[in-house]
This record gives structure tokens, C-alpha cells and sequence, in this order.
């Protein structure tokens, strides 16, 4: 093979002789750059590719950390949101059945007091709405609706303001007819036995510290029975934290009687009682050192001395 080359700027021309054999090589070296060049271009392209995904693997761990952290955030005011709504959702719970404890109560007092009162059937029902009426008028409907438990607690509202409203007009005719004085605590607890502790400070049987004793303790002997001292009706019937087994009664007037330390409890909360019937078992339940009852007299949610009731019964 021969190769001439020819300048411009001279006529004289240069001839390079090439055999097969380095022509053979020339053409392997120019092949072995150019697969050189091209191997070189794609490590080139491979590597650049690496380090993209190398940097997209990098962004996408710092969008997880980000939503990682994200979640969390959440997860804490959820579970602050949800303890607030348990709470809350106790705090209706626990108004619901003080409503309902307070119906009930409510109920039992009118009908004993329409007893009492010897009023004609229909006069005063409290197993139903007071009558009332009125045209209806036209509303704009709303879009919001009350769930059933809102709408429960209305509705107890409702019928609490009802059976207030009723009682205060049997009240009325009570008051006119002189049926308070029935109500009122009068005479002991016990046909048998004597006063073991009186109203006011006292040393403490259990601690000897002077402290005060805010009622009055009749002793006996253990299944004695302990009688109502005015009628009324039963508010409270179970262990209470240093009573022990005892009943409570609501007698209106704003006056409650408490007997304590019972053996045994022998009505009902809601039940209608006459004064003197036996509503317990003479026992040394809860904090108590013997046989005994422990009266307590309230007037308007305060304790006064039970001895100022007990001396005004016939007998006593």
C-alpha cells in the first residue's frame, strides 16, 4: 500500500510505503481506540447513572425521615385527641347517670307524695310528659344533626326540668295540706339500746386524736333493727368508704338521714319508706369498733345534730 501526501504550499510530494502486515496493525490500533474511546463512554454513562440513583435513593430517605417524622407528630396529637375525647366522653358518661340516679329519685318522691297528698288519679302522672301543646311555626332545617348521645342527654335534661317543675307544684299543695311535718326526722333508730358516742369532737376510738363525730352512734345487739326516723325515699344503698353497709334516705325539705355500719341493707335505692320501718340490720361494718348505728341527720347538705330530732317523738 502507498499513501502520498501532497502539501499546498510545495509541488514536491511525500509517499509513506505501508506493507499488509503494518497496515494489518495500524487498522487494530485504530480499532483498539476506538473500542477504547467507546468503553470509556459508557463506564462514563454507567457511573453517571450510579450516582443519579445514588442521589435519588439519598432524597427519597430524607422525604421518609421527613414523613417518619411527619407520622409521628400525628400519632401524638391523635393519641392527646383521642385522651381528651375518652374524658370528655367519661365526664357526659358520668353526668348521664347522675341524671338518670336523680330521675329516678325524683319519680319515687312524687309518687309517694301523691300518696301522701291523696290526690286524685291523673292530677299529677310522673310515668308520662306533662300535657302541653301549641301551633307549630316554620323552621329553617338544619344541616347538623345531634348523635344519639347528645340527644340521650337532652332528653334526660328535658325530663328532669319536667319532673322539677311538677314537684314544685305538688310541693305547693303538700304545704297547704300540712304534709311536711310527715317528712320531718323525728324519734331514735332503734327500739332497744343506748347512745354510745354524741354529735361534736370526741377522741378518735382508732387514732385518739380529737376529731369531730358528725352524728350520733346507738349501740345494741348485732341484728338488732334499725327503723326509718321520718318517711322519705332511698337514695343510697351499698358500702360506702368508712360507713360500711349503709342507707341513705331524702325526706325533701331539704333533710337526708344516713344509718351506718349495717350487717345488712334491707331496701332499695328509690324505694318509698314510712317512718319507722325497718330498713336495716344492726351490724359493726366499715370503720367500727361494735355493734351500733351511726345516724347522721343533713339539713341542706350540711350535718346537724341528730339529738335535736331524736327527743321529739312520742316515746322516745
Amino acid at each position: 500500500m502507498e499513501i502520498i501526501i501532497l502539501p499546498k504550499a510545495s509541488k514536491s510530494r511525500n509517499c509513506i510505503h505501508l506493507g499488509g502486515g503494518a497496515l494489518s496493525i495500524y487498522l487494530c490500533l485504530m480499532l483498539i481506540c476506538i473500542l477504547l474511546i467507546v468503553y470509556g463512554a459508557y463506564c462514563l454513562g454507567v457511573k453517571m447513572q450510579f450516582v443519579a440513583q445514588q442521589q435519588s435513593l439519598a432524597q427519597m430517605k430524607t422525604l421518609a425521615e421527613d414523613w417518619q417524622a411527619t407520622l409521628e407528630q400525628q400519632q401524638v396529637v391523635l393519641s392527646t385527641t383521642l385522651h381528651q375525647a375518652e374524658e370528655g366522653l367519661g365526664t357526659l358518661a358520668q353526668r348521664v347517670g347522675h341524671l338518670q340516679a336523680d330521675l329516678v329519685r325524683l319519680n319515687a318522691l312524687g309518687q309517694r307524695l301523691i300518696v301522701h297528698a291523696d290526690l286524685e288519679e291523673g292530677e299529677f302522672d310522673f310515668t308520662n310528659p306533662p300535657a302541653m301543646g301549641g301551633p307549630e311555626l316554620p323552621q329553617i332545617e338544619e344541616s347538623l344533626k345531634l348523635n344519639d348521645f347528645l340527644a340521650t342527654l337532652g332528653q334526660l335534661e328535658q325530663e328532669m326540668a319536667d319532673r322539677r317543675q311538677q314537684l314544685s307544684l305538688l310541693e305547693t299543695v303538700l304545704v297547704e295540706r300540712g304534709m311536711r311535718q310527715a317528712a320531718l326526722p323525728a324519734g331514735r333508730p332503734v327500739r332497744q339500746g343506748w347512745l354510745s358516742s354524741k354529735y361534736g369532737y370526741r377522741t378518735d376510738p382508732f387514732n385518739g386524736r380529737r376529731e369531730f363525730h358528725n352524728g350520733v352512734d346507738f349501740a345494741s345487739k348485732a341484728g338488732t333493727e334499725i327503723m326509718a326516723v321520718a318517711a322519705g325515699i332511698v337514695t343510697w344503698v351499698g358500702e360506702r368508704s368508712g360507713y360500711g353497709k349503709m342507707v341513705e334516705v331524702d325526706h325533701g325539705n331539704g333533710y337526708v338521714t344516713r344509718y351506718a355500719h349495717n350487717q345488712k341493707n334491707l331496701v332499695q335505692v328509690g324505694e318509698s319508706i314510712v317512718k319507722g320501718q325497718p330498713i336495716a340490720v344492726m351490724g359493726s361494718s366499715g370503720r367500727s369498733t361494735g355493734p351500733h348505728v351511726h345516724l347522721e341527720v343533713l339539713h341542706e347538705g350540711r350535718t346537724v345534730d341528730p339529738l335535736r330530732f331524736v327527743g321529739t317523738a312520742k316515746g322516745s
